[in-house]
């Protein structure tokens, strides 16, 4: 009898360990690079590598999360962003910006937190919404969630970029967020 029981606790343990193996196994693999890939910026620019240096003790400005998509031939400003329509500005999951501290945007009182980026595009202007709903993938934009709209100028720049692409650079008394695509470029100054 001994025996018996013996050879059944190890058939019992050998189907734990498979199903365990297999469970293992059947875990998510990791996913491929992403087309769009995700980039941060902050203001002050270079914030991080400052504060490893010592060079900053404090929090930073702001902070923008963001997908990339690149051109890759097509055309973006009346093609893949049709105009007049809300775009989540970028890729994946909805564009976030964060403010550590109050700011004004064009005469506008913003308070800190964390902020759903999005825009509406024309051809001359764009309207940069701040909204709070945050943690959305893709567009599921709710209006009745919006903090702040800012319309701002489109420039037209002779050269063309790839990839979406966003960052802070000082200006007097604030940063601004310089946002370029194609051959298209609009700048968000920032009061703080």
């Amino acid at each position: 009898m001994p025996d018996c029981k013996n050879h059944k606790m190890k058939h019992f343990f050998a189907i734990v360990f498979c199903l365990i193996t297999i469970s293992s196994l059947a875990q998510q693999q990791p996913t491929e690079l992403d087309k769009s890939p995700l980039d941060i910026s902050y203001s002050p620019p270079n914030y991080p590598i400052l504060k490893m240096n010592g060079k900053v003790t404090g929090q930073p400005v702001a902070r923008i999360i963001y997908s990339r998509p690149q051109k890759a031939g097509r055309t973006i400003f009346g093609g893949v962003v049709t105009y007049n329509q809300i775009w989540r500005l970028g890729a994946n999951e909805a564009t976030e910006i964060e403010f550590f501290k109050n700011v004004k945007i064009n005469g506008k009182s913003l308070p800190k937190g964390r902020y759903t980026l999005y825009a509406i595009c024309a051809e001359s202007k764009w309207t940069i919404i701040f909204n709070t709903e945050k943690d959305i993938w893709g567009l599921a934009y709710n209006e009745k969630k919006d903090a702040l709209r800012i319309d701002v100028q489109v420039k037209n720049t002779d050269t063309t970029v790839e990839a979406l692409t966003m960052f802070f650079e000082d200006i007097k008394e604030g940063a601004a967020l310089n946002i370029l695509w194609d051959n298209v470029k609009v700048v968000l100054p920032i009061y703080f």
